[in-house]
């Protein structure tokens, strides 16, 4: 299910409120263009900046538009437990199909630490669950055999978003969990390598504004085809580096607003992109021919 290129979707802004009309045409583009499974509320969609209220309406959202087209793998974590608890529940009440956990922020937890907190959590919902490790937001790396321990203890736990930009700890967990558990790639860039030490997709953000192109990355790799998914990686290189040079989501959202998708909005203490920075992004977006 959660295999091939997922998008970490932006969470639309208009007057300060989230955009459900422009929303809804973001996830309706996903549907007509390949990709294989919406991730709403994660770092991309802002989710540190949502209320519950709107953590819950946005993946509702998401769910009532996929449903039966894509799955949606709802961001459900949080630095407390109980509160990922909370929001892992209320996805699953509400239709997602599985849950996407980050390792607790600002805690920094042991890794004895992260097994009770995913345990916990995993005891609590019949959903599946990728867990998401991406220690340049949280200051916390979760090491692979903790994911093993994981992934063996938990059925549910059948995944990981592994951000972490180490292929060698990247290629210890596919080895250490086997074929059936699920390594998805959390940096663009690195989608071809993940891909080739055994990674089975991606949740991208250069996929929110070239969904064919990932979903096509994706499909060669799984059909073998190295050569075309390779010429795909350097095709993509320029856009994935702009879409990263500064604090994502903020050069991605842009984008989007330079295509006519969203408003451009921006929950604080995210700020707009340098003028230079603006420049730049609008020379790659012309050189992919999407402005």
């Amino acid at each position: 299910m959660f295999e091939g290129s997922l998008v970490a979707i932006v969470t639309p802004f208009k007057n300060g409120k989230v955009d459900t009309q422009a929303f809804q045409k973001l996830l309706e583009f996903h549907i007509e263009n390949g990709t294989q499974g919406v991730v709403p509320c994660g770092t991309t969609g802002e989710s540190a900046t949502l209320t519950h209220d709107e953590h819950n309406q946005v993946i509702q959202q998401a769910v009532e538009v996929c449903k039966g087209k894509i799955p949606v793998l709802a961001g459900t974590g949080s630095n407390s437990t109980a509160e990922a608890i909370e929001l892992t529940k209320h996805a699953e009440e509400i239709g997602a199909d599985g849950s996407l956990l980050i390792t607790p922020y600002y805690n920094k937890p042991s890794q004895q630490g992260l097994y009770e907190h995913f345990t916990a959590v995993a005891k609590e919902t019949k959903l599946p669950i990728i867990l998401y490790n991406v220690p340049g937001r949280t200051s916390v790396n979760m090491l692979p055999p903790v994911v093993e321990r994981l992934a063996k203890d938990c059925k549910n736990i059948v995944g990981i978003k592994e951000a972490s930009g180490d292929l060698m700890q990247i290629s210890s967990v596919v080895d250490r969990c086997g074929d059936d558990f699920i390594v998805l790639s959390g940096d663009d860039g690195l989608l071809w390598p993940i891909l080739a030490v055994g990674g089975k997709g991606v949740i991208s953000v250069t996929a929110n504004v070239v969904p064919d192109k990932m979903a096509a990355l994706c499909a060669s790799a799984a059909e073998g085809d190295m050569k075309t998914a390779r010429q795909l990686h350097y095709e993509l290189m320029a856009l994935n580096d702009v879409l990263f040079m500064d604090t994502n989501p903020v050069p991605v959202k842009t984008a989007l607003a330079l295509m006519g998708k969203v408003a451009e909005g921006l929950r604080p203490p995210l700020s707009k992109l340098s003028s230079e920075h603006l420049e730049r992004l609008k020379t790659t977006l012309k050189q992919y021919a999407l402005i």
